[in-house]
């Protein structure tokens, strides 16, 4: 008896211990840092990305957010995407859509210095993961931000209808995500008057807005020309006609860079041109035939349209300069967008005091005791190019200033304090957005 009396003590304790440290544990796992860690542990990287597990935890955040309606999506049979809206009190006005792509590129592992799926958060505070600046930040961002704006202000209802976009397939070129869902039902539905899509980190203080993409064009050229011995110097060989070309699309790409390294021009706002990739040779089981000129070569660019860019104009240059025919050339371009919106415009948005929406998002960021740089093209390309072509407004946008750009490199990592500051700064945006009254002429925003 004296005994079980004197483990009493002890007993309650381990009890009470055991029991503070399970709310301790609930505490850290209710934090928005936490559950930004948990969405980057989830695997949604090509060639296979779990599109079932990242919609089922971002459903489940979204139903313990009040007046937050969620709906998937099937346009394809494997590629849902999750749409989020919270009702405004005049949903006859145009919507907002705050828009970001649930997949990723593959990462290597031995090439990070921690697994790319484990949201490694280091004593200084920087999380290591693959998404973790492209973009599936700125996806908790917006739902953190919209959790916030009620918990700060309980009586606060939007005007316009807000919308939270996941789409899938972003990475691969967005025809089966954002390109099916621009000509769905469910999108007509919108009513969509502006749109926010995802942007780049910046290395100074003041965060980067885009009002543009550039347009990629996949271009293989192919010569050919008659076979014969290594040592023979022959007239129009597959190879010599090739690094005739080689040497003219050299030129051009070292004119581009000329004028972004004068200061002319920005790296976006050139076209750009990459050798990717050359076939050519004769295979031996040892490697090439050394001593056999081929018959065929080829060799593949990525070329990066800038929407001021003429296609007209570039095509004719690699039809007449780099792949001509009487040189034994051919060639096919893949275009991979548009550069031109349906009435026939530049895919631009405009970015001044003329578009309303910009002055909102503008103000908004200043409010958040932030700033805005030059608004840029972006030198890469985003699912905003379907809303621009549509004529629909869009900036690209995501709020990490002082941060180095990582996104596809090894070892993509943001900082707490970045990923914090940046759902304050939606708080700003999105009850600025969502309660401006005023109308905009579409053709008066759009370049």
């Amino acid at each position: 008896m004296f005994d079980h009396l004197h483990r009493l003590p002890v007993f309650f304790f381990l009890l009470s211990l055991s029991f503070s440290q399970s709310i301790h544990e609930n505490e850290e796992s209710d934090t928005p840092i936490h559950r930004f860690q948990q969405y980057l542990r989830i695997n949604t990287a090509h060639p296979n990305p779990n599109y079932t597990a990242a919609i089922n935890y971002l459903t489940n955040f979204a139903n313990s957010i009040p007046n937050l309606h969620s709906k998937i999506i099937h346009l394809t049979p494997t590629s849902p995407l999750l749409l989020l809206t919270w009702p405004g009190s005049n949903p006859t006005l145009p919507s907002i859509l705050f828009n970001s792509h649930l997949d990723s590129v593959p990462a290597e592992p031995d090439k990070w210095t921690h697994p790319p799926f484990s949201a490694h958060k280091t004593s200084d505070g920087r999380i290591f993961a693959r998404g973790a600046q492209d973009d599936k930040c700125i996806g908790m961002q917006y739902l953190e931000a919209i959790k916030a704006i009620q918990i700060s202000d309980s009586k606060f209802v939007p005007l316009r209808n807000v919308h939270v976009l996941y789409v899938p397939e972003e990475e691969v070129g967005g025809f089966d995500g954002m390109g099916k869902f621009v000509e769905s039902k469910e999108f007509e539905e919108l009513n969509l008057g502006f749109m926010m899509d995802e942007g780049q980190a910046s290395p100074n203080d003041e965060f980067r807005v885009f009002y543009a993409d550039r347009t990629p064009w996949h271009t293989v050229i192919k010569a050919v020309g008659m076979p014969g011995h290594g040592s023979k110097l022959y007239d129009n060989s597959a190879m010599e006609n090739l690094m005739k070309s080689m040497e003219v699309i050299t030129k051009f790409r070292e004119s581009m860079f000329d004028m972004v390294k004068a200061g002319v021009a920005a790296n976006s706002e050139v076209i750009s041109v990459n050798p990717v990739f050359l076939n050519a040779g004769t295979p031996s089981t040892t490697g090439f035939l050394m001593n056999m000129q081929p018959s065929e070569a080829e060799a593949g660019f990525d070329i990066r349209m800038p929407p001021t860019a003429d296609p007209e104009l570039m095509r004719k240059i690699i039809e007449e300069q780099w792949a001509p025919a009487w040189r034994n050339m051919t060639y096919k371009i893949t275009e991979k967008g548009f550069l031109r919106d349906i009435m026939g415009r530049p895919l631009m948005t405009l970015a001044s005091d003329s578009n309303p929406w910009w002055s909102v998002f503008n103000e908004a960021v200043t409010r958040a005791g932030g700033k805005l740089s030059k608004p840029e093209i972006l030198a890469s390309t985003t699912d905003a190019r379907f809303m621009r072509r549509l004529g629909i407004p869009t900036f690209g946008f995501s709020p990490m200033k002082n941060t180095p750009i990582l996104l596809h490199d090894h070892n993509e990592n943001l900082k707490d304090t970045v990923y914090l500051e940046g759902i304050k700064v939606y708080e700003c945006i999105i009850k600025s957005l969502s309660s401006f009254e005023g109308s905009m002429n579409t053709d008066a925003i759009l370049l």
